[in-house]
């Protein structure tokens, strides 16, 4: 009895010990991000730095702190019985005096209301706020360098939505290496961020798509209005749980918005690709494609739109942006930008 006894205790130490082994694994594979807290000022300077390396002109952005905003809300609507292009999409009711989520479905009634807030505005001269601050290191990291990216050009929200997360993704992944060391806890942590959210952007298009499928065989009378409530219902909480998105659930207003950084990212990481993976060169020939790009009054006349802000516009200036990016990039020859 003794005998058993020893070997049951010795059977349940032998248990711990793998769990603990497997917590200290897994802690490892998946380290949880820093608090940045009042390490941010040091290291903002540092990503500044790096972004001028990578050719990023000075930006107004973080000059200073400022606790006048904790973060800044944003609050849409639009039809359910409408699917938006991208958070351009005139549909969608963009309302500034929404302070709250219940101000904002209150605005919206029945449509698909989206509010939330984000921590810092890019070409606004933004400060740091306290959300910022009280962010982990990945999140701080992404805000700083794709909030400082938008500066950088003036090309169609479609394009340099995309374009700055690959650019972003990208840069935090060489900063986070640089600094920290490549096995380091903290790399590990931002790398880990990256990985996800690109993999989430490309996930993105499918669920869209598939949506957007299903509005098309409403607009032909294929199936009805209940039916397309329910089967979109049904998209949307696969891609709430395929998009980590939590508790928080997805509708026309969401997957509109996250389809501005998404639509053109795989092509955009193609030309990341085609430039040898070099940030340096990539944002140089970016900021010469921002110089030679069509005009808004070209696009309009080749494809007879009369108005800018509609987003027939919307979709032809993008569509006319990848052709001159196609084109550019073929044109160029080896080695240059």
């Amino acid at each position: 009895m003794r005998r058993k006894i020893a070997r049951s205790f010795a059977a349940i130490a032998l248990v711990a010990v793998s769990i603990a082994g497997c917590e200290r694994v897994q802690e490892f594979l998946n380290p949880p991000a820093p608090d940045v807290s009042g390490d941010w000022a040091p290291l903002l300077a540092e990503v500044r730095a790096f972004e001028r390396r990578i050719g990023f002109r000075e930006t107004d952005n973080f000059r200073s702190f400022s606790g006048d905003h904790v973060a800044f809300p944003f609050c849409g609507y639009v039809s359910r019985f409408y699917l938006p292009y991208s958070y351009q999409d005139t549909a969608i009711q963009w309302v500034e005096s929404a302070a709250t989520e219940g101000e904002c479905r209150a605005a919206g009634g029945d449509s698909d209301a989206y509010f939330g807030f984000v921590e810092a505005l890019g070409e606004s001269a933004t400060p740091v706020t306290p959300s910022m601050v009280e962010s982990k290191l990945d999140r701080f990291l992404y805000l700083v360098i794709h909030e400082d990216c938008h500066d950088q050009f003036d090309l169609p929200f479609g394009i340099e939505e995309a374009l700055c997360n690959v650019i972003t993704y990208e840069a935090m992944a060489a900063f986070s290496a640089e600094r920290y060391g490549r096995f380091a806890s903290a790399n590990r942590s931002v790398r880990r961020y990256t990985d996800t959210q690109a993999r989430i952007t490309k996930a993105t298009i499918g669920y869209y798509e598939k949506l957007a499928a299903l509005y098309a065989r409403h607009a032909r009378g294929e199936i009805s209005s209940d039916a397309l409530l329910r089967e979109r219902g049904a998209v949307f909480r696969q891609a709430e749980h395929a998009l980590a998105r939590g508790d928080e659930e997805m509708n026309n207003v969401t997957i509109a918005n996250e389809m501005t950084y998404s639509r053109h990212y795989p092509f955009l990481e193609s030309a990341f690709d085609a430039l040898g993976r070099d940030l340096a060169r990539t944002v140089a020939f970016f900021v010469q494609m921002d110089k030679i790009k069509p005009s808004k009054a070209a696009v309009m006349k080749a494809r007879n739109i009369t108005d800018e802000h509609s987003v027939n516009f919307v979709r032809a200036y993008e569509e006319a942006l990848v052709t001159a990016i196609r084109e550019a990039l073929a044109a160029r020859k080896p080695g240059q930008t």
